[in-house]
């Protein structure tokens, strides 16, 4: 797996050995994707308060950066602050941003994102082990779970309604893998890649909270 991490201007990139594929709804190259690399761009406050359409504004700002390729991940958080959570021997390894300003509970009424650029948990988990579509949702699922729970662990509330918050409103999750190989047909709670990949996740969202609750002085 071995997938490196470079910080450079107002860039994160996670490089993998070889192309991988990336089940996600991100910005720019979400859906299924094939990519060797994910990309973070750390925005400056209001950097796209006035933008009318993010992802071709995004898509040009990969480009002069030579990520064109790149699954692209926005995020407001303090830059090139990041954690992580497993490795390369254990098959799973998370690499997270969290910025809770935009902190919402799950079935919270409709309102815009903050004026200011909007915090946000983005998670990136690589496996080892090829995935079949199937597993690679169940995956998804997962991680999902997995950031709710060390939300409500946390206890912050919604910016909206008051409520445990779940998440936020601008979330992103990207899962990775290898391409050939035997495929893994599942990964829910009862399989040991379903556990690693929610026992990770977890940990890096819930170390991220902390981070950020601390530097907010709450």
């Amino acid at each position: 797996m071995q997938d490196r991490i470079h910080c450079f201007d107002r860039w994160m990139v996670v490089r993998f050995p070889e192309p991988y594929r990336c089940t996600s709804w991100a910005v720019v190259n979400g859906g299924i994707s094939v990519a060797d690399r994910v990309a973070w761009l750390f925005l400056d406050p209001d950097e796209i308060q006035y933008c009318h359409d993010v992802p071709a504004w995004f898509r040009n700002r990969m480009a002069a950066a030579g990520l064109a390729g790149a699954v692209g991940l926005l995020t407001s958080r303090r830059l090139h602050q990041f954690v992580e959570s497993g490795s390369d021997e254990c098959g799973c390894h998370v690499v997270a941003t969290v910025g809770l300003s935009n902190a919402l509970a799950v079935g919270d009424p409709t309102v815009a994102a903050p004026a200011q650029a909007a915090g946000t948990i983005n998670i990136l988990c690589t496996l080892s082990t090829p995935l079949t579509p199937e597993a690679a949702l169940e995956a998804l699922a997962i991680a999902s779970e997995a950031r709710t729970a060390a939300m409500r662990d946390a206890q912050v509330p919604s910016i909206v309604s008051g409520q445990p918050a779940t998440g936020t409103g601008t979330d992103c999750i990207v899962i990775a893998h290898p391409i050939q190989g035997p495929a893994t047909p599942y990964c829910g709670k009862h399989t040991e890649l379903g556990h690693r990949i929610g026992a990770h996740v977890r940990d890096a969202v819930a170390t991220g909270i902390r981070d950020w609750l601390r530097e907010m002085g709450r």
